[in-house]
């Protein structure tokens, strides 16, 4: 196990701190995670990073099935996006892609195998993860759902 996943484990009580430390470790700008509550919609648990004011309304709550967030608890996979600004695909909404962002990955946070929640972390740079840095962060998330 990495040092940042060892230390993430210390981490995983405070959310904001645990966000906080894996924008860093994944160099990037903006993040989220999302917790699937028991009315079946994802609750925003945290967020850092250059989201705007009038999207945070929108980011509380979100539809499985729905956004990135939605989608890869939908789909339990990740979702990665080079270009939040230029997707094509559908994936994006329209909310985030008023973060500016550009390089996406959100990945399902899952323990033994189902899909809890969503992480997302996003660059203001275009960018692709690679399948390590897929491969970790969803190694956070599992840290992350306990």
């Amino acid at each position: 196990m990495s040092d940042f996943l060892a230390r993430l484990r210390d981490l995983r009580d405070d959310p904001e701190a645990a966000l906080a430390a894996t924008l860093e470790h994944f160099r990037a700008d903006t993040g989220t995670w999302h917790r699937l509550e028991g009315d079946g919609l994802l609750h925003l648990v945290a967020y850092a990073g250059g989201i705007p004011e009038q999207l945070l309304p929108v980011i509380q709550k979100i539809p499985v099935g729905k956004g990135i967030a939605g989608l890869a608890v939908e789909r339990n996979e990740p979702v990665d996006l080079c270009n939040l600004q230029t997707d094509q695909s559908g994936q994006a909404r329209p909310g985030a892609k008023a973060t500016g962002a550009r390089g996406s990955l959100c990945v399902p946070v899952q323990r033994d195998g189902r899909a809890l929640g969503a992480l997302g972390v996003a660059t203001a740079e275009e960018r692709a993860f690679t399948p390590e840095e897929t491969a970790e962060l969803l190694a956070v998330g599992r840290i992350l759902a306990g």
